[in-house]
C-alpha cells in the first residue's frame, strides 16, 4: 500500500510494517493490490507505562529519513488478534478494544529500542510543539478551559492532559497567572481605561474586576494605580490553586 504523507512522501508499506501520523496531518493511501490494514485512530493514548513514554518523548528527533517501523513478533501477535476479532464479531465490544488498545501501545513503548522507538513517535513530539504554540497564541483571547479547548477543536480531557504534560500545572491556574500578569501590567505601564482592560481580560463587569484585583494584587485598579505612579513596586499576592481560582475556570 502506498502512502504520501510529509513524514512518508511516496513510501511503500509493506506487510508488518506500521507508521504514526500526528492530529492535523494530511494522509494519503492507495492500494496498490488487496490488502488488509488497521487504522487506530486517537486523540489520547492510553497508557500503562506513563513515564517509559515521556522518556520517549523527550528523547524524540527526527530521523534523517522517516521508515515504517517493522512489526516485532509481540506486535504482530496483537495485530493478528485484533485482526480476527474485528472477523469473529461484527459489533466489537468498546470495552474490549479499549484493553487491547492499552497493549498495543504497551508493547510498542517497552519492547523496542528507545532511539529506535523514539524517531517512531516523533510526530507527535511534532504535534507537541505546535500545542505550545497554540496556546501561546490564544491564552489571552479565551475567557475559560471550556473556550480554550472548543478553539483548538480538543476535546475538554485532552486539552486538560496536553496542558498538564506541557506546563505540569492544571490550565486554570496557568491562564490566571497569565491574566493577572497582563493585568498588572496594564495598569502599571499603560494609561488605559480602566474599563478597556477589565472587558479585555473577560471580566463581566467592574466590580467583579475590582474584586479579583484585590485579591491578586490586594488592592483596587485604581489604587493599584496610584501607588505604581507613586514609584511603588507592586507583587502578586494570589497563590495558585485557591478557590477563586476555580471559579474563573468554571
Amino acid at each position: 500500500m502506498l502512502i504520501n504523507s510529509n513524514e512518508y512522501p511516496g513510501t511503500t508499506l509493506r506487510s508488518k510494517h506500521c507508521v504514526l501520523q500526528a492530529i492535523g496531518s494530511k494522509v494519503e493511501l492507495l492500494a496498490l493490490t488487496d490488502v488488509e490494514y488497521i487504522v487506530y485512530r486517537f486523540t489520547e493514548l492510553p497508557l500503562i507505562c506513563e513515564d517509559r513514554y515521556k522518556e520517549i518523548l523527550e528523547h524524540s528527533e527526527a530521523p534523517l529519513t522517516y521508515t515504517p517501523l517493522v512489526a516485532n513478533a509481540k506486535l504482530q501477535r496483537i495485530l493478528y488478534d485484533i485482526v480476527d476479532y474485528f472477523n469473529e464479531h461484527p459489533f466489537p465490544c468498546e470495552k474490549y478494544l479499549e484493553l487491547k488498545y492499552r497493549e498495543l501501545v504497551y508493547i510498542l513503548t517497552l519492547y523496542y529500542p528507545l532511539r529506535q522507538i523514539s524517531a517512531f513517535f516523533y510526530p507527535i513530539s511534532t504535534y507537541t510543539e505546535s500545542f505550545h504554540y497554540f496556546i501561546m497564541q490564544n491564552y489571552d483571547k479565551v475567557k475559560n478551559v471550556e473556550e480554550f479547548a472548543h478553539l483548538g477543536g480538543y476535546t475538554i480531557t485532552t486539552f486538560r492532559r496536553l496542558f498538564k504534560n506541557m506546563y505540569n500545572v492544571p490550565v486554570y491556574e496557568w491562564i490566571l497567572d497569565k491574566k493577572r500578569e497582563g493585568i498588572l501590567n496594564d495598569l502599571q505601564h499603560t494609561g488605559q481605561r480602566i474599563s478597556v482592560i477589565s472587558a479585555r481580560y473577560g471580566f463581566d463587569s467592574l466590580s467583579h474586576f475590582a474584586h479579583f484585583c484585590k485579591d491578586s494584587f490586594g488592592d483596587t485598579p485604581r489604587s493599584l494605580r496610584k501607588r505604581a505612579a507613586s514609584g511603588e513596586k507592586i507583587t502578586i499576592i494570589k497563590e495558585k490553586g485557591d478557590d477563586s481560582a476555580r471559579e474563573q475556570d468554571e
